[in-house]
Parts: C-alpha cells; structure tokens; sequence
C-alpha cells in the first residue's frame, strides 16, 4: 500500500469518528431540547462568513441531498447535490469551490485530492470549512484507491484526476460513491456523470479603458446531465461578486446548443 493510500484511510478514520461524534452530539441535543437542535449543529462562524446556508440546512446522515449555496439550487434537478453521485465541473475554476462551499459550511467533511494549487485560506474565502476539510495534493498514481478511502469518510470528494480515467476505473469509483452515500465532485470531466456543470461565458468588472483592478467575474453557467438533469439550463452568476460572494446576476433559463458544441470550462 503506497504512503497517499494509508494517508487518505489515515484521514478517512478521523473524519469518520468526528461524524459519528457530531452525530452523536446532535442527537443529545435534540433530546434535550428540541428547539435548539439548529444552534446546536450549524457552524455559526460559517454562517457568518457568508456561506448563505440557512439555519435548519446542517448537514444529517439521513438527508438525501446535500445542500448548495443558494445560487446554484436551481441548476441543479434535486437542488442540491443528491447523495451517491458524480458532478462533474469541467476546468478547475472557483465553480468547484462553489459547489461544495453549502454542504461543507452546514458540517459535511470535504476531501480535496489532486489540487495542489488550492489553498486552505482561499478554500476559507468560498464557504467551506477549514476545520472539515482533508487535503492530499499530489495522490500519486494510486489515486483511485486514495478517493475511494477518503469518500469512506467524508460526505463530499473535489477531485482532479491526473488524466482521464479509463471506464473500469470510472465504475469502481461510482460504485464507491453510490455505497458510502457521498457525492464526488470532478474537476474535470467524467463520461457518465450524472450532472455538469460548465463555466460557458465570462466577462470581468473593474477594467476601464486600458487601467484599473478586477473586481468581480460575472460567468453563465449552464448544467446539463442524465436523467432529470438531461435539459440543458443557464444562469448567469457572479463568481465571484464585488464583495467575493456568490450571487446570483440574472434569472435561470433553458438553453439549447446547435448540433455539434458544447461550452467550455
């Protein structure tokens, strides 16, 4: 067993035994008093960095889907992430960030492997939780194995693979994620994903005429997939806004491509 390996069961075992205790822990106090249950499972630091996860969204064992921020809930079928899926992002982009920023804030542990380029600080500035959250930056070539430890501990896995992995490789992994009931989210693609995410147009704020400093990325992402996410919907988004949130810049709306293009990550 190659060193990424044992790290990632090594990490999987913590954050497993931290779930069982939030677990544990939420259950005590929903016992003893009901109407403080939110207060006592939502992360109110979270909240206030303006992960926008409202109170009553923290993530339980039980819940089908994960949550989002809400930007992104009506580019997704279910509004969330459903449990036991693959999302695929296409180019590593601060959409990737984005879409596990809600689940991360509301408690869910989140792996992160194959992304050496990310920092825990700007991984703070996009919602998530740096106190939840698993980093392996360079998995090595045993990385199906690495992801298949850590999603036997944490509800969501942001990975990059190193190249684009061949179907055998694909169907382990999927059905890695359909039995630990958590969601792998790809940077990059993956055949058979059941949503897509995809940065299609982008345009930056703040530069004049030739001067001036970028201030915020208003981009139209548009998700299309399998099943109920076959239709293919936009909506434009700041990612990130004036004040580095993620809002929304107009309206969903369906959107149908010419035979023979697609968008660009």
């Amino acid at each position: 067993m190659s060193a990424e390996v044992t790290q990632a069961a090594r990490m999987a075992r913590v954050a497993r035994t931290a779930r069982a205790t939030r677990v544990a822990q939420t259950a005590r106090a929903t016992e003893a008093s009901p109407r403080r249950r939110d207060d006592a499972v939502l992360l109110g630091d979270a909240v206030q960095r303006g992960a926008a996860v409202q109170p009553g969204a923290a993530v339980q064992p039980g819940d089908a889907v994960l949550p989002v921020l809400p930007a992104l809930r009506k580019l997704l079928p279910a509004g969330g992430l459903p449990r036991g899926s693959v999302v695929a992002t296409g180019n590593w982009s601060l959409l990737c960030l984005a879409l596990v920023a809600g689940a991360s804030a509301a408690g869910a542990w989140c792996a992160v492997a194959g992304l050496p380029c990310l920092g825990v600080a700007a991984a703070a500035d996009a919602g998530l939780d740096p106190g939840r959250m698993l980093l392996i930056a360079d998995p090595g070539p045993g990385w199906p194995q690495v992801v298949a430890s850590l999603l036997d501990g944490c509800e969501l896995m942001l990975l990059r693979p190193p190249d684009r992995p061949p179907a055998p490789v694909r169907r382990r992994l999927e059905a890695t994620v359909r039995r630990s009931g958590g969601v792998l989210v790809v940077a990059g693609d993956w055949d058979g994903a059941q949503v897509r995410l995809l940065v299609a147009r982008q345009e930056w704020t703040g530069i004049g005429t030739g001067h001036g400093r970028l201030r915020a990325r208003r981009v139209q992402v548009v998700a299309d997939g399998r099943g109920a996410a076959v239709r293919p919907r936009a909506r434009w988004l700041w990612l990130p806004g004036p004040d580095g949130s993620v809002t929304v810049a107009d309206e969903i709306s369906a959107v149908r491509f010419p035979p023979g293009t697609r968008s660009t990550g």
